[in-house]
């Protein structure tokens, strides 16, 4: 006997696993304490459903939380329609031209711009025959080095859009083409 002392009696090693056993269960019951307690603590009273419920009596018409201490956002009526509203027309085909003094040509889609009614669209339609070839007698006039850049095209837009109003006052009494741009701009 390995275990025995001077008097004959045997030492017992036990106790050890029941301690440990007693550990583990009182460290599980103060974790499980600690998270209920926790729960208790942030818990909200309302359940989520009821939650939801009363932040959506809390909002505005607009969506935004309503707040009595905050003063309040009172809306502005609006018109209906726009005051102006700007209408396009794009040609169906582009304009193909050689440039003046060069061997060079200039492929460009036409689109236009208007705020009056459809009326002056209206115009265009009727006369396209007739503005495509001012547009071509503008374009025709046009160096290479006057086409290059935005300088230049601001320049040519702003001479398209001129020939087009002269030819539409001509034939209809009103212009009313404000802006001339160019989807298409190719130059070989």
């Amino acid at each position: 006997m390995a275990n025995a002392t001077v008097d004959g009696s045997v030492q017992r090693k036990g106790g050890g696993m029941l301690k440990n056993l007693f550990l583990l269960i009182l460290g599980g019951g103060l974790a499980a304490g600690g998270f209920f307690a926790g729960q208790y603590v942030t818990q909200s009273t309302m359940s989520p459903a009821d939650e939801v419920l009363r932040l959506i009596e809390e909002t505005g018409p607009d969506g935004t939380h309503m707040n009595e201490d905050e003063p309040q956002r009172i809306p502005r009526e609006l018109p209906d329609a726009p005051l102006f509203e700007t209408q396009y027309y794009e040609f169906p085909d582009p304009l193909t031209t050689n440039l003046k003094g060069s061997t060079r040509f200039l492929q460009l889609g036409i689109g236009l711009a208007t705020q009056y009614d459809q009326a002056v669209l209206g115009n265009v339609q009727t006369h396209e025959m007739a503005l495509r070839s001012d547009m071509l007698a503008v374009l025709s006039t046009f160096t290479e080095a006057d086409v290059e850049g935005t300088e230049g095209r601001d320049a040519l837009s702003a001479a398209l859009r001129d020939a087009i109003n002269a030819r539409l006052e001509q034939l209809e009494g009103f212009g009313g083409i404000e802006s001339v741009f160019f989807p298409v701009f190719v130059m070989q």
